[in-house]
């Protein structure tokens, strides 16, 4: 399924001239502008390899002046620019077409946590930084941001933000947009937006970062971010659930929400096949549980007053469901190290799936009371779509999101399967629509869902988009062929 979506919207640009890129590359520096294809190799593709790019060079400039110097350039001459965070994207929107018309701009120079204030709880990052660096800086403090990520020690705030990330902490403190007060912002003209205002209450008009969060590089290029943080629980309880059904886990999850409130910080469901995936390909992984179920429920509670309320709050929560039958059985973790098995299990799931082969990923969100109707609709188009092919939905279940993955069926030509991807990908869309879900949760569109945007928006949606993309962007240098 590489290249799904070569097909690049007109107008189609000439690459660069020799004088042209020079000029750029004069901006950063020759140590920072990369044109060797070897070196270039890592910014080119995709991390699961659906979409490789060409590009005559790489840009990484090392502050902000660099970034408007660049975007001035590019509108002078009209060369359009693909902005850069960690290459985690999962949609194809920081990768290249494959014409070599476009420069890739690479933020991860700026790098730098300009300030961090525990008294107002805000943090200031550039957008390269880290994810996990911004974690690390505000536990320094005594804080929390909560952002969580499979991918966070290579995923950048300036990516997580312009694809608006979700992750499995949004149950309680939302994606990535309810995370910011403020931005920083170069947009197409090269002019600088500097919107880093610290305040929680500002009511003086549009809200104009919203525009650029959630835009994947296509509205202005975000360079960094007042952040939210939030006070450090002083504990955190871990717990293993098995269940009989999908049902019973969406009887569960509103029980435990009803209980704890924004105590239960994440709330995340797996089936029996993942266990099976992560016993087969990950070294030392097992069932926490003595017996295999059909489903299980990974979740956290929170707890601020540091003596043993968030365990007892779990295990009141578990003993209730336990007692009445809801729950098959459960495992609390007892330290830390527990704690972290527990949730490798988790993160370590999306990588198993390519040791099964072809594997291909949905994003999809619905109403949480629709979730089990979704799991189990969707299981019966996949095997009339495809008989032996294995649905492995697991996910969000608290905030509505799925990952609605199919890996192929065993013994399947695996190329065979991928170049079969829509005969899946159509159905269960059509399905999610009907559901009043969404075809991307937290991803994004890129290049991999550009072509249904169109599809699941309706005209005057899609209008309102491309007018404020021509009012920003009039020459669609940022990001063009993204999204829209």
């Amino acid at each position: 399924m590489a290249n799904m979506a070569q097909d690049r919207p007109s107008p189609v640009r000439k690459p660069p001239s020799a004088e042209t890129l020079a000029r750029f590359a004069a901006i950063v520096g020759e140590k920072h502008a990369i044109r060797d294809p070897a070196a270039q190799a890592a910014y080119l593709t995709e991390w699961r390899g659906l979409f490789k790019g060409v590009t005559p060079l790489v840009l990484r400039p090392g502050s902000v002046e660099e970034v408007a110097t660049i975007l001035k350039l590019a509108s002078e001459t009209d060369t359009p620019i693909v902005p850069q965070g960690g290459n985690t994207g999962l949609v194809g929107g920081q990768i290249p077409f494959e014409d070599g018309a476009e420069i890739v701009v690479s933020l991860g120079r700026l790098d730098k946590i300009r300030t961090v204030d525990p008294e107002g709880n805000t943090l200031i990052a550039e957008a390269g930084v880290t994810l996990q660096r911004v974690q690390e800086a505000a536990e320094n403090v005594d804080r929390l941001f909560p952002l969580s990520l499979a991918s966070e020690g290579t995923c950048t705030i300036g990516g997580n933000l312009s694809t608006n990330a979700g992750g499995v902490a949004v149950l309680a403190y939302g994606n990535a947009r309810d995370m910011v007060l403020g931005l920083e912002v170069v947009l197409a003209s090269g002019e600088v937006w500097n919107g880093l205002r610290a305040l929680r209450k500002d009511n003086t008009g549009y809200d104009l970062k919203h525009l650029f969060i959630g835009a994947e590089g296509t509205l202005g290029l975000i360079t960094a971010a007042v952040l939210k943080l939030w006070p450090k629980p002083a504990e955190t309880t871990t717990a293993f659930v098995g269940f009989a059904s999908i049902e019973a886990v969406g009887t569960f999850f509103r029980d435990a929400r009803q209980r704890s409130g924004p105590a239960l910080t994440a709330f995340e469901a797996l089936p029996a096949l993942a266990l099976t995936f992560l016993e087969r390909h990950v070294q030392g992984a097992r069932n926490p549980l003595n017996r295999s179920h059909n489903w299980y429920v990974l979740m956290d509670v929170a707890g601020y007053q540091g003596e043993g309320d968030s365990f007892a709050l779990a295990e009141q929560i578990i003993g209730g469901a336990l007692e009445s039958g809801l729950a098959e059985d459960a495992v609390i973790a007892q330290s830390l190290d527990q704690q972290a098995a527990l949730w490798r299990l988790r993160e370590s799931l999306p990588d198993t799936q390519r040791l099964e082969g072809g594997s291909l990923k949905h994003d999809v969100s619905v109403p949480v009371a629709r979730i089990p109707e979704m799991i189990e609709r969707g299981n019966v188009l996949i095997e009339k779509s495809m008989p032996g092919a294995r649905p492995l939905s697991f996910g969000h279940f608290g905030d509505g999101n799925l990952h609605y993955n199919v890996s192929q069926p065993t013994g399947m030509d695996q190329a065979e399967f991928m170049r079969r991807w829509w005969d899946i990908s159509g159905p269960l869309y059509d399905l999610v629509l009907e559901l009043g879900g969404s075809i991307s949760a937290e991803h994004g569109i890129g290049r991999l869902k550009r072509e249904q945007l169109v599809k699941v928006k309706s005209a005057t949606e899609i209008e309102m988009m491309r007018s404020i993309k021509r009012a920003l962007d009039p020459q669609n240098i940022l990001n063009p062929g993204k999204m829209l």
